[in-house]
């Protein structure tokens, strides 16, 4: 048996303290019922609510909501898996063990601020630890009038029960357990209370209202309820979620296609091998990272943008932190949403909520009326977060955004019709931006050179190009004024160099291309990339991304790079841009940005050729500009660029 689990006995009842709506002891609950094999369970829940409590039980894994009026006030109790109450009774019905019900039926009760320790905590110290010290905090507060009744009347209900029974478990909240205890040897007289309340109705939730009703959110409870059962073999690989696609899938008779909820399930059933062995407590800090990771996955399938370790690292440093401002181990639903949004961007956040809310066996139509429920029903204090996905931002109407969503295909192979023109061209817009890339690394350099061969001297006659303060303030002593002087960098910056990724086994990046500019303005241009059929998004459209680039200035001189014998003793395609810079620039030096900076024998070449190689490391450079600047479409034909903008993003 774990070593996580702690009952208090006293006579034959084992008492349980949990924390409500948490799932660490909802599993408490099942691992008590292994351990002592109870022949009566008492939980801490007004008989009042029996029948329509035990409808919503039987209902389970879909969830409901139990709903009465009080006055004119009305009172919702969510019946979902991952709370203990809800997990005792629904073993005690499987089981055949006989359910009471013990709590005393109030129309008020006092509301409580409580600060009580992440309920994490017993995953990593156990629940005796965990209960010694919130009993401790508990004796320090005045029980009210209404804890007194419920707990007399719960104390006289236990004693029933433990003379009709020979091993009763009783599932009570820390807050009362020690007050039940110490009334439980005492003789008690039957509390006067309600016996009857009209009015309890019994709904299903929609479900799009589960991630902002549930005390855990959607995908820890459904993680939660699939680790119930034996757990699920490992998937077979399959389709995954995609809104593009492989133009040989579509070529060979049809695209292997799933639906979002299909792969939602997937991403759940996977999670669920891996968020700890079978019959273990479900650790919520690898459920954490496993929501992440699979919705990591989501967002490259659908967005072609790659989740770095940094922005991974960024992500969990940013959560915990955020976690711990507010006194807690692990971060909530909210914290981290706001996290995948300010760490990544908001198409991954989306992506992340999208699977963190699905629950997959909640349908709108079911046996029972539907309720939409919101969070500011339940809750006393809400928070709220907005999404704005890249393909949801193409226009602004009056109202704020316009949600225009991408279009996609009607009919498998629609859009193959597309590429029947061999001719390719570039998307005008993305031409734009990296000819604006090249310019600014162009100053970038220039500045730099400039600034390398500045000189400072004290002011005599002329202040040159300025008063350089910095120079100034370190000589004060000496009472003189230091003025700058920029040197003029001889030529110019020619070609441009960016390498994201050397791709030294060429299997990433196989697609290699020259382009030549189609106008003054324009650079002659050499990439190597991700192959074009391998994601279609519009007929004639297809996402690549590079793995590497070259920008050579004026255009219209390049020949194909790619099969020039010149550079056959390249080692990786990088030096094959590089060396084609080299060769093709028309001023002396020549930008280079990679991750490492270019072979000795590189920069002896150029010097041999009157070049020079201006490194920059590409950690140096903003990773946004990069990312935006990385993704880029091919065109079959001219004609696609008056419908482009339909089907890019």
């Amino acid at each position: 048996m774990s070593h996580l689990l702690h009952l208090e006995r006293f006579g034959n009842v084992h008492a349980l303290p949990i924390l409500h709506y948490r799932m660490e002891f909802a599993h408490l609950v099942r691992e008590a019922f292994d351990r002592i094999r109870p022949d009566c369970v008492a939980i801490e829940l007004p008989q009042t609510l029996e029948t329509a409590f035990v409808r919503g039980i039987r209902r389970l894994p879909e969830l409901s909501v139990l709903s009465y009026q009080v006055g004119e006030q009305s009172v919702f109790l969510i019946i979902e898996p991952a709370d203990p109450l809800i997990e005792g009774a629904r073993l005690a019905i499987e089981r055949g063990a006989p359910l009471h019900l013990v709590d005393v039926d109030l129309d008020s009760y006092p509301s409580y601020n409580e600060q009580l320790p992440d309920s994490y905590a017993v995953q990593r110290i156990g629940l005796a630890a965990y209960y010694r010290e919130v009993a401790a905090m508990y004796r320090t507060i005045p029980p009210a009038d209404e804890d007194r009744r419920r707990e007399s009347g719960m104390a006289f209900r236990l004693q029933q029960l433990s003379a009709a029974h020979e091993r009763v478990l009783f599932i009570c909240g820390m807050a009362h357990l020690e007050r039940i205890r110490e009334l439980f040897g005492r003789p008690l007289a039957q509390q006067l209370s309600r016996t009857r309340r009209e009015g309890v109705s019994i709904w299903n939730l929609h479900p799009d209202c589960c991630h902002e009703v549930l005390a855990e959110y959607p995908f820890l409870s459904a993680l939660y309820e699939t680790r119930r059962s034996p757990l699920p073999p490992e998937p077979i690989p399959g389709p995954s979620l995609r809104k593009s696609y492989n133009a040989m899938e579509l070529i060979l008779g049809g695209k292997e296609s799933q639906s979002e909820e299909e792969a939602l399930n997937e991403s759940v059933q996977r999670s669920a091998r891996r968020a700890g062995e079978e019959g273990e407590m479900t650790d919520r800090q690898r459920v954490m990272l496993r929501l992440f990771m699979e919705a990591a996955r989501h967002y490259r399938q659908e967005t072609g943008d790659k989740v770095h370790h940094w922005q991974k690292r960024a992500f969990f440093k940013f959560s915990r932190n955020y976690a711990l401002v507010s006194q807690a181990l692990l971060p909530d639903l909210f914290q981290m949403l706001a996290a995948a949004r300010g760490c990544l961007d908001d198409n991954f956040a989306y992506a992340f909520f999208r699977l963190a809310a699905f629950y997959p066996w909640q349908k709108e139509a079911t046996d029972i009326p539907t309720l939409r429920l919101t969070a500011a029903e339940l809750w006393s204090a809400t928070r709220r977060i907005r999404f704005r996905p890249r393909e949801q931002q193409r226009g602004k109407g009056r109202n704020g955004l316009r949600m225009n969503k991408r279009k996609k295909e009607r009919t498998a192979g629609e859009w193959l019709d597309g590429f029947d023109n061999p001719s390719i061209c570039s998307y005008p817009p993305e031409d734009l931006i990296i000819e604006d890339y090249g310019r600014n690394l162009k100053k970038i350099v220039a500045r730099q050179l400039s600034e390398e061969q500045s000189r400072v001297e004290p002011f005599t006659s002329s202040m040159l190009d300025g008063i350089d303060m910095r120079e100034t303030i370190r000589n004060l002593h000496e009472k003189k004024i230091y003025v700058r002087e920029h040197q003029r960098v001889r030529g110019g910056v020619g070609s441009v160099v960016v390498i994201f990724e050397d791709d030294r086994e060429g299997e990433k990046f196989p697609y290699c291309m020259t382009w030549l500019g189609e106008h003054a303005q324009e650079s002659d241009m050499a990439f190597y990339a991700t192959p074009p059929a391998g994601n279609i998004v519009g007929p004639g459209i297809s996402r690549c991304e590079y793995g590497g680039f070259l920008l050579s200035y004026p255009p219209r001189r390049m020949s194909d790079v790619w099969s020039d014998r010149d550079y056959q003793g390249a080692r990786d395609k990088a030096e094959v841009l590089l060396l084609a810079a080299l060769d093709y620039s028309v001023e002396k030096d020549v930008i280079y940005v990679a991750a490492r900076p270019p072979r000795s024998y590189l920069k002896q070449w150029a010097s041999r050729i009157g070049k020079r190689i201006i490194y920059l490391p590409l950690g140096s450079l903003s990773p946004v500009a990069l990312k935006k600047l990385r993704v880029f479409h091919i065109l079959y034909g001219r004609d696609k660029r008056e419908i482009a903008k339909d089907y890019i993003w």
